[in-house]
């Protein structure tokens, strides 16, 4: 898509890259959480996950779980810090997965948003029935 940088990235822009697959691209955030924190990003331009096509999906998770473990590994981290924001929060509207290193006392707590509590079970309830009820819409 014309004026994405995903897409640029994709199409051959200067990155520094780690992977360049079928399945997807990843490569260093320019603004890391931490030294190593990647973007994977499908090949496809999709703003969301509920646009990635389904044929996509396995291949393009695979290779997350492959760079989760690489990162780990490769870089001696404690573990990883995957997420994926949707519309809200998202920088760039393409589709990224981050995969953050990690280590015990790293100094991240309640990374990205405040944590809260359901005020009874019965909201609890009510909020899973909720979501539920959307999987068959």
């Amino acid at each position: 898509m014309a004026g994405c940088v995903f897409c640029g990235i994709v199409a051959g822009a200067a990155a520094f890259r780690v992977v360049d697959s079928d399945d997807g691209v990843a490569f260093l955030d320019v603004r890391p959480v931490f030294r190593g924190h990647l973007l994977v990003v499908p090949r496809e331009h999709v703003e969301t996950l509920d646009e990635l096509p389904e044929a996509v999906l396995p291949g393009y998770f695979r290779l997350v779980q492959r760079l989760a473990r690489a990162v780990e590994t490769g870089l001696g981290a404690g573990g990883t810090f995957v997420a994926m924001n949707n519309r809200v929060s998202q920088s760039v509207p393409h589709l990224h997965t981050h995969v953050v290193p990690r280590t015990k006392g790293d100094g991240l707590r309640g990374f990205f948003w405040p944590r809260t509590t359901y005020a009874s079970d019965e909201e609890a309830r009510s909020h899973a029935g909720r979501i539920a009820a959307a999987l068959d819409g």
